[in-house]
């Protein structure tokens, strides 16, 4: 396979046409080796269109998923950053690119370890892996400027949305098969407007409750 052309179609013939038109998200996906973070039974898949196993039933979210949401976080220099959902840490890895700080929490050991490692090998220093449940987020470090879901969840729990400082901006995609809707929400006094960005499905994340198959 030669790496760079299948790097180059993955961004000109599925990202742009998704309407990420940020020069600044398409030169990061340019940069950062998506390759290098999907496990090696799946390296042929890095740069198709899908959603890459990673086991522990958990999966890298499809590329123009990522990208799509990173463009719409307008993650700035200064900011500091919670992912929730490492994975093999290829997000957390374009959120460091991108902001002063990273913190992305992951709740498998062995993902997280994994994470960890492809992050150091990729030279993002700025970025950490902690091995533990992000469905309360992670008060001790709070307040946030962003704060990202790499996976859907049925509602935000307010308790993350509280670790958004004035500002802040949360992204989760929020839902139920088959309709799920990524969805920024931002931080206005002790209110949190949203807005819906664009349809998609993704696996759900650990640790979050799911509603209630009763009605009354």
């Amino acid at each position: 396979m030669n790496l760079e052309q299948a790097r180059f179609n993955m961004i000109e013939q599925q990202i742009r046409p998704w309407d990420v038109l940020d020069q600044g998200v398409l030169s990061l996906l340019a940069l950062v080796k998506r390759e290098d973070f999907v496990p090696a039974a799946h390296k042929s898949l890095a740069f198709m269109d899908t959603e890459i196993p990673l086991g522990h039933g958990q999966s890298m979210l499809a590329p123009r998923v990522e990208a799509r949401l990173l463009q719409e976080l307008k993650v700035a220099r200064h900011e500091k950053v919670l992912e929730i959902g490492t994975g093999a840490g290829y997000m957390a890895a374009l959120l460091g690119h991108k902001a002063q700080s990273v913190i992305s929490l992951e709740t498998q050991p062995e993902l997280a370890k994994q994470a960890a490692e492809n992050l150091k090998r990729a030279g993002v220093l700025n970025a950490k892996v902690l091995n533990q449940d992000g469905a309360q987020g992670l008060a001790s470090e709070a307040p946030f400027d962003v704060i990202l879901l790499s996976g859907s969840v049925c509602a935000v729990p307010r308790a993350l949305l509280d670790q958004l400082k004035p500002g802040g901006r949360l992204a989760a995609i929020v839902g139920e098969q088959p309709v799920m809707r990524a969805t920024l929400f931002t931080r206005v006094g002790n209110d949190f407007p949203s807005v819906e960005l664009f349809d998609t499905v993704a696996p759900r994340l650990a640790g979050f409750g799911e509603p209630s198959s009763f009605s009354f």
